[in-house]
């Protein structure tokens, strides 16, 4: 008897999804792990910064018109309370209703607190102005409390005082600082000097002084004199405000032209 041939049976088994017990979920929890840890070490590198360069990190997330047409400021008077001024040919922007953001206002409100910390000089002498320049810190004269002697280039006490209020803020950050100097329109009696050469002595002064405060020379990107040429009362320009140093804290790489400007009157204390 023949023996019949061995039937050979093959078992193929289909696996299909382990349900539950699979190992996809691992991704996914793997996944959500890791970015729970870095928003958490996101947090914790904030927590360590400074609030100066908090402010330049939130600066530039930020859209770059940063700044409204027209400038904003606010001039620090006897009672603290804010002044407007308009750049001619510009809307007229009220500080109150919109008031400048971002590193630009956190470095404004730094230095008026500066200033309020030292009581020994006129308040009514320092206005801080956000245009798209940058921000402009303006030091006008007074005739109690002049910022340079008649016809000197040499800072006067109140003038140091008020460059010292300043310098350690301007000093944190790597921005930009020009220099100009500024004068009345009362002809100076001399043959030697003139108004050019004396506003550029005088920013030349206080450039030096930043310097003393700390500011590093290499951040100084110009020192100009520009005379009577650029009055702040347009229609006095004998005034002794005309007689001012100006502080700009560049927004970019450089300091555009200085504009023309006019004052609008809020407190009518201040005229003299």
């Amino acid at each position: 008897m023949e023996d019949k041939p061995k039937r050979i049976i093959i078992k193929k088994i289909h696996k299909h999804g382990e349900g539950h017990h699979g190992g996809s979920w691992k991704v996914a929890y793997a996944d959500f792990v890791t970015a729970m840890m870095a928003f958490f070490l996101l947090l914790w590198l904030l927590s360590m910064v400074s609030d100066e360069k908090r402010a330049v990190l939130a600066a530039y997330f930020k859209d770059f018109s940063l700044f409204e047409k027209g400038g904003k400021s606010f001039m620090m008077d006897s009672g603290s309370k804010p002044m407007i001024m308009q750049q001619t040919g510009s809307d007229v922007v009220d500080m109150t209703n919109d008031a400048a953001s971002g590193m630009n206002q956190e470095i404004a409100a730094k230095i008026l607190a500066s200033l309020e910390s030292r009581g020994d000089f006129a308040k009514d002498q320092v206005f801080i102005e956000i245009t798209d320049e940058g921000i402009r810190i303006q030091i006008v004269d007074s005739q109690e409390n002049p910022i340079f002697p008649p016809g000197s280039a040499q800072l006067s006490e109140t003038g140091k005082k008020i460059i010292a209020s300043v310098a350690p803020i301007l000093k944190n950050f790597r921005n930009e600082i020009a220099v100009e100097g500024h004068t009345d329109g009362s002809p100076i009696r001399s043959d030697q000097i003139s108004n050019w050469e004396l506003s550029t002595a005088r920013a030349s002064s206080a450039r030096r002084e930043l310097e003393s405060g700390g500011i590093e020379p290499a951040r100084i990107a110009r020192v100009v004199g520009l005379a009577d040429k650029v009055p702040l009362i347009k229609d006095q320009p004998e005034d002794p405000r005309n007689r001012r140093i100006s502080l700009l804290f560049v927004r970019g790489k450089k300091a555009k032209p200085v504009g023309q400007y006019e004052w609008l009157w809020k407190e009518p204390s201040l005229k003299r």
